[in-house]
């Protein structure tokens, strides 16, 4: 084995393959995005080099900034609501509670579940004239609370953002729940030999040293965030007035509806440089603590 690893060639002919693949499938189609966004193109006639217009558009554009708003708001909801309930869950299973086998598979189902599937689900919930949450607050005495909830500015950003954050709480659990078991007994048993509590375990010993899995976590959240696109084209399609628009859909709706190619690629460099700036600010923060 030691003698294939020291041979390049060897090393070669076994990466190129998922090399040619990356390049086919990532790589080339962001250099190609990135030289559209410097076009003033429609996607069928031949496109007018304009340089950063598109760019500049973009961050003149109040549906681009509110798009860009909206995903932070959901970035931000993702770090200070998924993630602690998720790492809550984790550490409750890791201490070995009873039917933890059974409570890890049913917290998981839901990332299994297509998120299209997910978005009809949760659209039936919504709905104003029989979804299952007005019916369930008119038959607790709080029928004034039934609203419209995706078809009002007040109310359609936060009712979009729950099932992604219902969605992939199991994800996150999971992963933080394997950090959690992968930590040796012997240091939880001299913890409780010098009396530690499981709160003062937690906060000293387990997520401490669950730091590079929380750290993982952290950046796939953030990244989901900030590219989601399904769950919110098939619950609100951006509306309503494009108070749940993100990036992604506008990105779609503006290369697809009105065929403004040259800026739809902006917006998708965009979404690539955001996730890339915001991994590199991530890896930094942990390396600093």
């Amino acid at each position: 084995m030691n003698s294939v690893f020291s041979n390049k060639k060897a090393i070669m002919i076994f990466v190129l393959p998922t090399l040619l693949l990356f390049c086919t499938i990532v790589l080339i189609p962001i250099v190609v995005s990135a030289y559209y966004s410097l076009l003033d193109w429609n996607g069928i006639s031949k496109g007018t080099f304009i340089g950063l217009g598109n760019y500049t558009q973009m961050f003149q554009d109040p549906r681009a900034l509110k798009s860009i708003y909206n995903s932070l708001l959901f970035a931000a909801a993702s770090i200070f609501i998924q993630l602690p309930i998720s790492l809550l869950l984790a550490l409750i299973l890791a201490s070995s509670v009873k039917g933890e086998g059974f409570y890890r598979t049913v917290y998981f189902l839901p990332v299994l579940i297509s998120t299209v599937v997910v978005a009809q689900l949760w659209s039936k919930i919504y709905n104003a004239d029989y979804g299952l949450l007005n019916t369930m607050l008119e038959n607790i005495g709080l029928s004034s609370l039934a609203q419209d909830w995706l078809g009002q500015k007040d109310t359609a950003l936060a009712a979009s953002f729950i099932p992604t954050l219902w969605q992939y709480m199991g994800y996150h659990m999971l992963l933080m729940y394997a950090g959690a078991k992968s930590i040796s007994q012997d240091i939880f048993e001299a913890a409780k030999m010098d009396g530690a509590s499981r709160m003062r375990t937690a906060f000293a010993i387990t997520i401490p040293l669950m730091k590079p899995i929380l750290k993982v976590c952290l950046v796939f959240s953030v990244i989901g965030a900030f590219k989601v696109f399904d769950l919110i084209y098939v619950l609100t399609g951006g509306g309503p007035l494009f108070s749940t628009e993100v990036p992604s859909t506008l990105m779609y709706t503006t290369i697809f509806g009105t065929y403004q190619y040259g800026y739809g690629s902006a917006i998708s460099v965009f979404i690539i440089l955001e996730c890339l700036v915001v991994t590199v600010l991530i890896n930094k923060f942990f390396k600093i603590e």
